[in-house]
């Protein structure tokens, strides 16, 4: 990754507001994070995605948050790519995961979808996975709840109780990929907190 191309941040969730606090959302809710913090712009686009850009440490960015479902997602990111020219593996997206403990972090180069919607979406949209992802760990249901349910449902109080550290220390993961590349950024976030 070098400097001076534009990097996307892309958040994955539902659109929506029934779904803008639930499990599946983190992505989204990240993507929200990042744009306040770093006090990216909103940008008028006829694609089908809030996108918004600016800089982070120097870097030009777009965060996007594509407004399909999330298993229809991959259209969205492919116009976004396409109209901005920037190539995938200059693309971070950011998605829950189940198999991964709540507040675990996993930052990955490439591979499958491992059963996620939003990434089959985007790899069959794209044709390729060479794209970072960041995985954030929304833990496993109980036996007696669905998955489905589970991950459309929103975090219990215990949960929300560490949600702040947790979106943090997410968007210090992006931060790291887009400024020192994703192999330091799996060194220093891919262990257990």
């Amino acid at each position: 990754m070098t400097h001076g191309r534009t990097m996307l941040i892309v958040g994955l969730g539902n659109p929506g507001p029934t779904y803008t606090l639930t499990r599946h959302n983190i992505g989204f809710q990240l993507v929200d994070r990042v744009v306040q913090k770093h006090r990216l712009v909103s940008v008028k686009s006829p694609i089908q995605a809030e996108i918004a850009e600016g800089n982070i440490a120097g870097i030009p960015v777009l965060a996007a948050k594509p407004l399909a479902y999330m298993n229809r997602s991959g259209g969205p990111v492919r116009d976004v790519l396409q109209a901005q020219g920037i190539p995938c593996e200059d693309m971070v997206v950011i998605h829950d995961d189940i198999d991964l403990a709540y507040e675990r972090l996993k930052i990955k180069e490439k591979g499958g979808d491992g059963g996620h919607n939003g990434l089959r979406s985007l790899i069959d949209a794209l044709g390729t996975d060479q794209f970072v992802r960041v995985r954030m760990g929304v833990g496993r249901p109980e036996a007696d709840i669905g998955v489905v349910e589970y991950v459309l449902g929103n975090f219990d109080a215990n949960q929300r109780l560490a949600l702040n550290e947790f979106l943090s220390r997410a968007i210090a993961a992006v931060e790291t990929i887009l400024c020192e590349g994703a192999r330091e950024a799996m060194n220093r976030f891919n262990k257990k907190p």
